[in-house]
């Protein structure tokens, strides 16, 4: 994975600074500068004062480029989704991924609906089925979940990130007009999953915190790194829901970005997939061979569509 300045230089010529206005301005190096014109890696904190000066986002002074050998299936969704290309493998990720993500949630939108809805933005029940709104509304904000992730995907995985597909998600939905739900926040209730005991609302900001700094200290990430960072993001279950999509989000971020097959977990992995979250941490095999399984699932769906 490369990274790149070009939006850097574009915004300075835009703005009519220099380089040398930049350095003085921004107090780095020479040295450093030269790294930035070379597309070299910088400090997290070089690029904080360069932001600082400019009043940017560091989305807008810099970008990751993808290695085709390492993500060729990134390079593949990423392509079509920008060319908005029908019928191609991003155009069938996204109706097989939202509708068993969904769908093991309790959603009784069917996949026929979901591909209706992805395809023309209206709502059509089958045999004159009525269609439940905020089904509707969660699938279409899934949609928008995908491309997001397809988006920052090479970005190192944040806590805004995380609060940004939870937004993406429930924003202007039946749960968003409940008093206490926290639409992009952590959760403000405690609440469980199942028998299980999951963090209390106080609990959770330094949880992932620590979760995310253990994560990101990783040299190199594995994909089972991936399955355990998904186990304990749902063993915190920061949210007041949402948890599970959001927990799924990510695991198809960091798989895209490290170059692994993202599992698909449909109704057939449904109870082991739970399973294998409930029984983690006496025994991690179950999940991992859950989300393998998943893996072959997406395997078979690449090979159609001939990504390598």
């Amino acid at each position: 994975m490369k990274i790149s300045y070009a939006k850097l230089f574009d915004l300075l010529r835009s703005k009519g600074i220099s380089k040398t206005e930049l350095r003085l301005n921004a107090d780095i190096s020479t040295a450093t500068l030269a790294k930035l014109s070379s597309n070299k890696e910088v400090s997290l904190s070089v690029l904080g004062k360069v932001c600082s000066y400019l009043g940017c986002g560091i989305a807008d002074v810099c970008e990751f480029i993808p290695d085709e050998e390492i993500a060729p299936l990134l390079l593949r969704l990423k392509s079509e989704m920008e060319a908005e290309t029908k019928g191609g493998i991003y155009h069938r990720f996204q109706i097989v991924a939202t509708y068993n993500s969904n769908h093991i949630e309790g959603s009784k939108l069917t996949e026929e609906e979901t591909r209706y809805i992805f395809e023309t933005y209206s709502l059509f029940g089958e045999n004159g089925k009525v269609v439940p709104l905020n089904d509707a509304i969660e699938t279409i904000h899934h949609f928008a979940c995908i491309k997001y992730v397809i988006e920052h995907a090479l970005e190192p995985l944040c806590e805004a990130h995380i609060k940004e597909l939870h937004r993406i998600l429930k924003e202007n939905t039946k749960d968003a007009a409940l008093p206490y739900f926290r639409v992009g926040e952590y959760k403000a209730i405690p609440n469980a999953v199942g028998n299980r005991k999951v963090a209390t609302p106080s609990e959770v900001p330094s949880k992932m915190k620590r979760l995310l700094r253990d994560y990101n200290s990783l040299e190199k990430v594995a994909f089972y790194d991936i399955v355990d960072f998904h186990a304990k993001f749902e063993s915190i279950h920061p949210f007041q829901d949402g948890n599970g999509r959001v927990g799924r989000l990510i695991m198809l971020k960091e798989c895209l970005k490290n170059g692994y097959m993202p599992p698909i977990i449909d109704e057939e992995l449904k109870l082991f997939y739970y399973r294998g979250l409930a029984e983690y941490e006496d025994e991690p095999g179950y999940l991992r061979s859950t989300c393998e399984a998943g893996q072959e699932k997406m395997e078979k769906l690449c090979a159609y569509f001939e990504v390598k």
